[in-house]
């Protein structure tokens, strides 16, 4: 026997990679014909696998692409469907695709410049173009990772050791007399800070929530109160962050007053912009996002927004020594030349990961394929069908349109012989679109989620999807209306009172 069992010689990897590249070609040609999802059971999926123990022997590799692109391409859920309108998860660009291939073949490790030379400095140009498309400091630091908790993770250690000082690093947040910062956020911030807070040494309890006004944005007097009320108790504030497009609504908070307050405080000021922030290069977006530029640091999700296939996500930084300052660390067997008028990119020493892929290659791709006119584009798109669904809620008789945000749109559906605001008809309603949207999720025709909007639970729409048409968007309210008409007559005998209704 010849040949390593996992090498593919040229002419068999050719046939393979055509092959693989005109099923992927006919299977996003047909996406718009085919169902979002098919809905099936965890145990249905799972038998498609089998419990059949780790081969003994090989299988020929062209067989392999073929039986597995089948099953993906008939056992997914599908984020670049028009009708895609669920998690922030965009529709991935194909260069994008291309771009994974071509990086993973070179397979560079961008940890260190030495293993990795131009993808080194396409990543350091990579940053410089994000930060530059949503208007932040070009000379920042900033690095890709996974996706948004991982940008915010960096940022937030960053943070930490500008407030908390460099002994936090290795005395520990008791040890460097930081054992009381607090962290300010709005009632609607990710869950990334719980996590950041869990993991990094501060505990949940050093979270702040503070409430939002009607328009889901931080209230800015609840929080100067709050700091006041902190520095009065002995805590030391360390950081606010500020969310440009939260989750459920698309919601901006007031960045440009919240990165005053941190400059009176001294506090670090981050923004968690891994939805919102591209939409600050449209040229009529709000000065509250604009005001993005002024954060200390910034978090940005390629993979949602700018449609770059997952993982993308972007830590940016103002100044650029707090990343090694946070995060640098040099095993004995690392021995890069770091001297010289041009001392190279070492990203190990930016970063929590040491080996590191080629993530920065299909965001810069998409950057060079569309460039910024075409993002604005895109960007501008979204939102106005995000606007067009909103205007079709709003004019059905049997939905309810809530909220409009960025590229977010809420709604419910809302029989239209309900009287609302009585409680029991309101637990009705969350009842029913609870229900309403789990047939929804799995009905293959649309695919949207849900938010919590003063304690009601409704339906969330989100494009970030350059598919989308005008007739996707204008097409949910009916869509939503038939399957809650339905649902409707089902439930109501048993979930609400005959006197409930109108």
């Amino acid at each position: 026997m010849t040949g390593a069992p996992l090498e593919m010689g040229p002419d068999q990897f050719r046939r393979a990679g055509h092959d693989l590249v005109d099923r992927i070609a006919d299977f996003l040609g047909s996406l718009r014909g085919r169902p979002l999802t098919p809905g099936e059971t965890p145990a249905a999926v799972r038998a498609l696998l089998g419990r059949a123990p780790l081969p003994r022997t090989g299988a020929d590799p062209e067989q392999l692409l073929a039986e597995t692109a089948g099953l993906l391409f008939n056992h997914s859920l599908f984020n670049g469907h028009p009708r895609f309108m669920g998690y922030i998860t965009s529709s991935a660009a194909p260069i994008g695709a291309l771009a994974d291939l071509l990086a993973a073949a070179v397979n560079p490790n961008v940890g260190g410049w030495e293993l990795a030379p131009i993808a080194s400095e396409i990543e350091a140009q990579t940053v410089r173009w994000v930060a530059e498309l949503v208007g932040y400091p070009t000379d920042c630091g900033g690095l890709l990772v996974s996706g948004g908790n991982m940008a915010n993770f960096i940022c937030f250690l960053a943070a930490r050791q500008a407030i908390a000082g460099a002994e936090v690093r290795s005395a520990g947040l008791a040890g460097a007399g930081a054992d009381r910062l607090c962290v300010y956020v709005s009632a609607a911030t990710h869950t990334w800070v719980q996590k950041a807070t869990d993991l990094f040494g501060l505990g949940t309890d050093a979270i702040r929530w503070i409430p939002t006004d009607r328009g889901q944005r931080m209230d800015t007097e609840a929080l100067r109160a709050s700091i006041r009320q902190d520095l009065l108790a002995g805590y030391r504030p360390m950081m606010v962050v500020g969310t440009a497009g939260t989750v459920s609504t698309g919601a901006i908070d007031p960045l440009g007053e919240l990165a005053e307050i941190c400059r009176e405080h001294r506090l670090w000021f981050h923004v968690d912009g891994a939805y919102g922030a591209p939409a600050a290069a449209l040229p009529d977006a709000p000065a509250d996002l604009k005001a993005l530029r002024l954060a200390d640091s910034l978090a940005v999700d390629p993979h949602k927004w700018l449609y770059a296939p997952i993982e993308a996500g972007c830590a940016l930084v103002r100044d650029p020594e707090r990343l090694p300052a946070a995060f640098s660390y040099t095993p004995a067997y690392y021995h890069f030349d770091t001297e010289g008028e041009e001392p190279p990119i070492n990203y190990y020493e930016m970063g929590m990961q040491n080996s590191r892929g080629f993530r920065a290659l299909k965001v810069w791709l998409g950057l060079r394929q569309a460039g910024l006119e075409g993002y604005v584009r895109m960007i501008t798109e979204d939102c106005r069908l995000a606007r067009a669904l909103f205007d079709a809620a709003n004019a059905h008789p049997e939905i309810e349109a809530l909220t409009q945000g960025l590229s977010i749109t809420t709604f419910r559906y809302l029989p239209p012989d309900l009287a609302v605001g009585p409680p029991e008809v309101e637990e009705y309603l969350d009842t029913l679109n609870e229900e309403l949207l789990a047939l929804l999720k799995t009905g293959g025709e649309l695919f949207v989620t849900n938010a919590r909007l003063d304690g009601r639970f409704v339906l969330r729409a989100c494009i970030v999807n350059f598919r989308t048409t005008q007739a996707d968007a204008e097409a949910v309210p009916d869509i939503v209306a038939r399957a809650g008409r339905a649902l409707d007559r089902k439930l109501r005998p048993s979930k609400l009172p005959a006197g409930a209704v109108s």
